[in-house]
């Protein structure tokens, strides 16, 4: 659809099960979202193509994202395996004591 890095309405919804004027809708939203531009070119026809550095700030977003994530859960790693091996924690000590209890059967 975009190899040649355009396409249009008619060249969209030849290969998708919806109208023309569901694609043209769609495209206008993304052309409004930013992520595409009307191409210039002869003719009747709409061309669209993708913008290149429109997913920028999300990609840059994701990765700080990720970057404070992973130092989160290195923190947390590092405090669960710095607990002494015996130590379980009172909720799972407390349960061993109640289910120590019950008659098995």
């Amino acid at each position: 659809m975009l190899r040649d890095g355009a396409t249009s309405v008619p060249a969209l919804s030849a290969d998708l099960p919806i109208s023309r004027q569901a694609v043209a809708k769609h495209l206008a939203t993304l052309e409004d979202a930013g992520l595409l531009e009307r191409l210039p070119g002869g003719g009747r026809e709409v061309r669209y193509g993708l913008r290149g550095d429109a997913l920028a700030p999300a990609t840059a977003w994701l990765r700080e994202a990720e970057a404070s994530w992973d130092g989160r859960l290195t923190r947390l790693k590092g405090a669960v395996e710095s607990r002494p091996a015996g130590s379980r924690g009172q909720r799972a000590a407390a349960s061993d004591r109640s289910s120590a209890r019950r008659p098995s059967g």
